[in-house]
């Protein structure tokens, strides 16, 4: 499905240089020698305002040919190298707040054309445990963050609030389940939610990071993706596949519910919080109003 908004940045860009180019090489050189012509035919030096009113360009061309560099800077940008996104939920929580901003780096997993995402030139793949913005597989208009938790191949378990991993076999045999190394942490990171969650450290490949765990929230198996073949808390990754999880463990709608994200899904690495917003809080809610109270200026950095 094409991006709506890629697709009107492109169209914007494909027409005003268009325009930029027929004025620079056609009706520019047109309009600059009726000036001529009737500067040589003046008795006295015509001033610019007189000048501007021989041959007058064209508002709208006026405005696509200024606004021309600014919409292709933005494309270029936008499209090949960095975007912009919001966190609008809590699912990556403690990494990532509501009111973070943070800068995506397009060209980490290829670099693609802006529309359809079809990749013109490979550049690396997803590690495990990186941060990744991709297009949600049940509705691609939707933007999602998570962590890239399982790669083509891997056995992912997720039990008992526990993650085990078997990574990809390629030419020998399959080993044992790996348990991620997973310390409790005894800083409460939210006062709010001190008596219900638990923060731990959990390493990903060479990725460390902090996750969520509420143990008084249960597990909802009952909803979990069914891949045929295996155990209902059990994936198998296919080729040109990943599996995404957030982590806030408990608070968050990932591979676990609604399977694996295609390979043509990523939008790519989320690698910086380049602004983040703090929110009022009504005294008997917990959710933020959309009204900035002030700036965390201790998170603006790199993602891990």
């Amino acid at each position: 499905m094409a991006n709506t908004f890629a697709l009107i940045l492109v169209i914007l860009t494909l027409v005003t240089g268009v325009i930029w180019l027929l004025d620079k090489f056609k009706w520019a050189p047109v309009r600059n020698a009726a000036r001529d012509d009737a500067q040589a035919q003046a008795e006295l030096p015509l001033d610019e305002k007189t000048l501007a009113g021989i041959h007058p360009e064209n508002v709208l061309v006026e405005n696509a040919r200024s606004l021309f560099p600014v919409i292709a800077i933005v494309f270029v940008l936008r499209s090949f190298i960095y975007e912009p996104f919001q966190i609008p939920s809590g699912s990556m929580m403690p990494t990532l707040l509501v009111g973070d901003f943070i800068l995506v780096e397009k060209f980490s997993y290829g670099v693609k054309e802006p529309v359809w995402q079809n990749k013109l030139i490979p550049v690396g793949l997803p590690a495990r445990g990186d941060v990744a913005v991709f297009k949600y597989p049940e509705d691609p208009r939707v933007d999602y963050i998570k962590r890239v938790v399982g790669l083509p191949g891997d056995r992912i378990v997720y039990k008992d609030k526990r993650l085990y991993l078997v990574e990809a076999c390629k030419n020998t045999p399959c080993g044992q389940y790996k348990v991620l190394d997973i310390k409790y942490l005894h800083d409460a990171a939210y006062p709010e939610e001190r008596n219900t969650v638990q923060v731990y450290s959990e390493m990903l490949g060479e990725v460390a990071h902090k996750i969520l765990i509420n143990p008084a929230r249960a597990e909802h198996v009952s909803s979990y993706f069914q891949q045929p073949g295996t155990y209902a808390y059990e994936w198998v990754v296919p080729e040109g596949h990943y599996f995404m999880m957030g982590d806030n463990r408990d608070n968050s709608r990932d591979s676990r519910y609604w399977g694996f994200v295609p390979e043509q899904n990523l939008v790519g690495k989320a690698v910086a919080i380049w602004i983040s917003f703090e929110f009022y809080r009504n005294n008997d809610d917990l959710l933020p109003t959309w009204i900035p109270s002030g700036v965390r200026f201790n998170r603006i950095g790199g993602i891990k």
